[in-house]
């Protein structure tokens, strides 16, 4: 057992407005926060870790290397919600040695794991 924990994640995005709303769908809820003189940002605290969105001025591609998962309580409202937004399903929700399992791609072509414990 090691004593180091996760406690942050920073993603950029070309419209935190977009971005923000996506989350918002998987249930994180958000502040604005400025650290100092840094960039007006958006954090949401999940138990020990931060998810923070910035702005990012230019735009680039998402990467295939980092993939982010959030279990949600319920996936097949969740997908619902997230068509309504037209948000791209990338994989139909599947059952998982998990637990139900799908993936999303956020406003920036981001791929977001979802997963309902069962």
């Amino acid at each position: 057992m090691t004593d180091i924990q996760l406690n942050l994640i920073v993603i950029r995005s070309i419209d935190v407005e977009k971005s923000i709303k996506f989350y918002r769908l998987l249930g994180l809820n958000f502040i604005e926060h400025r650290h100092g003189g840094g960039l007006e940002h958006y954090a949401s605290q999940l138990g020990q870790l931060t998810f923070e969105i910035y702005p990012h001025t230019a735009p680039v591609e998402a990467s295939a290397m980092t993939r982010l998962g959030f279990q949600v309580l319920d996936l097949e409202a969740t997908i619902i919600q997230l068509q309504q937004e037209d948000i791209t399903i990338v994989q139909q929700p599947t059952a998982s040695e998990w637990g139900l399992t799908a993936i999303v791609a956020d406003p920036d072509g981001n791929k977001i794991e979802l997963t309902q414990v069962e």
